[in-house]
């Protein structure tokens, strides 16, 4: 737990429900359904749904009324069940918190998003608008995705080698001089 949050926006289960819980993260969707409004909260670790009542606390339902897409916002709330009736079933299956929502009783707006140059949930191939917005890019499912695999393949690789008796020792890189008129960067080292 840290100060910013009690759990992680892929944490909260079934087990949570009427217990209170504080979740930061980006805005990744907003659906207004008559004055109520539903966010889905996501951080690195998954999705959350959060829903804003005008009954519970007007002005916080008010002020995410003016949410869009990748403001970060930090929220405080009670973990309820998704509503699940014979007729209606609102709970999702595809999400492992799909069976709750927190409602929402304090909202705090850590950072309003600028207009995205991109959609971060289809796919680009203008190379060079996604090395220009990086920051954004990162943020892409299938950039978080591969970002956790490289880890836990170094991770894992590091600690079999550690294990067996290997030790991790950073040597400079040799390369050659560019003919492009850039000045070589040199780092300085201390002798042993």
């Amino acid at each position: 737990m840290n100060s910013y949050r009690t759990h992680t926006c892929s944490e909260l289960r079934a087990a949570n429900i009427g217990k209170p819980t504080t979740l930061i993260g980006w805005v990744d969707s907003v659906r207004d359904h008559g004055g109520v409004i539903f966010i889905d909260l996501r951080d690195r670790s998954g999705i959350t749904q959060v829903v804003f009542h005008p009954e519970v606390n007007q002005d916080v339902a008010k002020a995410s009324q003016q949410l869009r897409s990748e403001d970060m916002i930090q929220i405080s709330g009670t973990v309820a069940a998704r509503l699940k009736t014979d007729t209606v079933d609102t709970t999702n299956a595809d999400l492992p918190t799909g069976e709750i929502e927190v409602s929402a009783d304090t909202l705090n707006v850590i950072k309003k998003a600028d207009v995205l140059p991109f959609q971060l949930d289809r796919a680009l191939s203008n190379e060079d608008l996604r090395l220009k917005y990086r920051f954004l890019d990162l943020r892409r499912p299938s950039m978080v995705r591969n970002m956790q695999i490289r880890h836990r393949v170094t991770k894992t690789t590091r600690d079999y080698l550690d294990e067996h008796g290997f030790l991790e020792i950073e040597t400079p890189i040799l390369s050659k001089s560019t003919p492009e008129a850039a000045r070589d960067f040199l780092v300085p080292s201390r002798l042993a």
